[in-house]
């Protein structure tokens, strides 16, 4: 019931960060979807979870009014790929647009902005105005026949740091006008925003909302992601993980999970991760995430075990044996990854690499190993 648990306090000891060993639905793999300048993991963790159509409508309806909610066809709803050139509107990693029709056949657009910004932005207002007025512009180009246009409604997904939501939600509120303003509002621009404020949302609310498993767990992780209540809220999402894990395709989304906490938490929400995982080791199946699972959990190791050493060995003075140590820390990851990969080693080969003191070698071999099927794939044909 611990191996998996034992394995993360283990892999504290390592050298590299990877991301690229994942594989989601429809064969893509992790490095697949991580552009180069892709500004972290909320990023790539939000953006997988609602540019799913059905954990987009989820969300949509959880902000949106009541009466639009009720005349949005939802069957219809589609992820629509970036139109806008405009250098300071053009696609980034955070935003996400959907078009679906209104049950009389109108089109409407739906701009989900995951924004991560540790502090509020008060410019969104304008922001969301010009990127509207861009879409439209656009919209025109490939629709001159149309009489009107479309509607198209902003939802900004904000999970900060530094509390709630604060900045105008209304571009009128922008403009600098003498009171009283009421007499002004005619002749301003009137233009509105959406905003799921995550971090005025309560623990309960997010786990009680429609929607599939991974959405609500998505909405908690990011809600938490920065926060040092992480691990205590990890144990109380059991019935989600459950939940999520039950479902068909559920497993690679638990995967997707794990690897945003591992890799956003603190140490003692890497150990509540691992936890919750133990709780699901009986299950039939566990044993190939877990292989997975490891590769990952011993490369995420690497850098915090290399900073601990470090921090002792200038502590000490050892200048020399830090360096021996840190040859013998990745000798003994290679071996961990490749008990964890199924790998057979036997006791000559393991001799062989925990007695190597050329680090570009260990390097190497440590690079192989993560994908290494066989000893021969990470030492050569003169592995044995």
């Amino acid at each position: 019931m611990y191996r998996l648990a034992r394995w993360m306090h283990e892999a504290g000891v390592g050298r590299t960060l990877l991301v690229n060993s994942a594989v989601f639905s429809g064969g893509a793999s992790f490095a697949d979807v991580v552009p180069p300048d892709m500004s972290g993991p909320h990023d790539l963790f939000a953006r997988y979870t609602f540019e799913n159509p059905r954990r987009a409508e989820a969300e949509l309806r959880a902000v949106l009014p009541r009466e639009v909610v009720a005349e949005v066809d939802w069957t219809t709803l589609k992820r629509e790929s970036r139109s806008v050139v405009d250098p300071e509107l053009r696609r980034t990693e955070r935003d996400l647009l959907f078009s679906a029709k209104l049950r009389g056949g109108r089109p409407i657009l739906l701009y989900l902005l995951l924004e991560h910004q540790s502090r509020v932005d008060p410019w969104m207002a304008w922001r969301m105005l010009r990127y509207v007025v861009k879409q439209l512009e656009q919209w025109r180009r490939h629709h001159a026949e149309s009489p009107r246009l479309p509607v198209i409604i902003p939802v900004v997904l904000y999970h900060g740091e530094e509390g709630g939501w604060t900045a105008a939600r209304r571009v009128e509120e922008l403009f600098d006008v003498p009171e009283p303003r009421e007499g002004w509002l005619g002749l301003l621009p009137r233009f509105e925003y959406r905003v799921d404020d995550l971090t005025e949302e309560a623990a309960t609310a997010l786990m009680a909302r429609p929607g599939s498993p991974l959405m609500r767990l998505a909405l908690l992780a990011l809600k938490y992601g920065r926060s040092e209540e992480l691990a205590e809220q990890v144990t109380g999402w059991k019935a989600l993980w459950w939940e999520l894990w039950a479902e068909p395709g559920g497993r690679e989304e638990l995967f997707t999970l794990v690897r945003y906490l591992v890799r956003v938490g603190d140490k003692a929400a890497y150990m509540a991760t691992a936890g919750m995982l133990d709780s699901l080791m009986q299950e039939p199946g566990t044993e190939e995430l877990m292989r997975s699972y490891g590769d990952e959990l011993i490369a995420q190791g690497v850098e915090r075990g290399l900073k601990e050493g470090e921090k002792r060995g200038l502590k000490e003075g050892e200048k020399r044996g830090l360096k021996e140590g840190e040859k013998k820390g990745v000798a003994q990851s290679i071996l961990r990854i490749l008990a964890a990969r199924g790998v057979a080693v036997g006791e000559a080969v393991r001799q062989r690499i925990l007695s190597c003191g050329d680090m570009a070698m260990l390097d190497v071999w440590f690079d192989r190993a993560l994908s290494a099927n066989r000893i021969e794939d990470v030492l050569g044909d003169v592995a044995h």
